[in-house]
């Protein structure tokens, strides 16, 4: 769907550019073809300096996509999800991200979650990013305690797994 989506801003990489950032950040577009989040509207000329393009970039974008029925349906309905990986030490949490070979390939979330399940760790929040939007998707697993070391060294001799970081 990504490349579907990107696929309509060929002609203008700083269009695309515009898009990336509103799917990266889960901002959706309104009625009026601002930039929000919830009901906060994002200025565009904060979404311009972001990514290093004029402000009529985005408003180009924003009036693409309430154009274009299939984007609009997208746009207005993308939501954004609070992430405790930020926070994590703060609020002395483990952050394990796991990067995988193929994130298309089913069952990933369910063996790697099952695992610390078994071990009796308990999971604050998993995110799973969307290989459809991201070059590099990563599943995140944020824990109340540190990982024992046995765990990390199976998740890691998952067939799948291609490397992972802790924090």
């Amino acid at each position: 769907m990504f490349d579907e989506i990107m696929e309509r801003f060929e002609d203008s990489p700083s269009q695309q550019a515009v898009v990336r950032l509103l799917l990266e950040r889960g901002f959706s577009v309104n009625d009026e073809g601002r930039v929000v989040s919830g009901g906060i509207e994002i200025p565009n000329t904060g979404i311009a300096r972001e990514i290093g393009v004029d402000r009529r970039v985005v408003d180009a974008t924003t009036d693409a996509i309430l154009a274009d029925p299939e984007l609009e349906r997208i746009f207005r309905n993308i939501s954004a999800i609070p992430s405790l990986r930020d926070l994590a030490p703060v609020l002395d949490l483990t952050v394990l991200t796991v990067y995988v070979d193929d994130a298309e390939r089913s069952g990933i979330v369910a063996t790697v979650t099952g695992l610390i399940a078994d071990r009796d760790v308990s999971i604050r929040q998993t995110v799973s990013e969307d290989p459809e939007f991201t070059d590099q998707p990563r599943l995140s697993i944020i824990t109340d305690r540190e990982l024992p070391g046995e765990l990390i060294n199976e998740i890691r001799d998952l067939a799948f797994v291609r490397k992972i970081e802790l924090e």
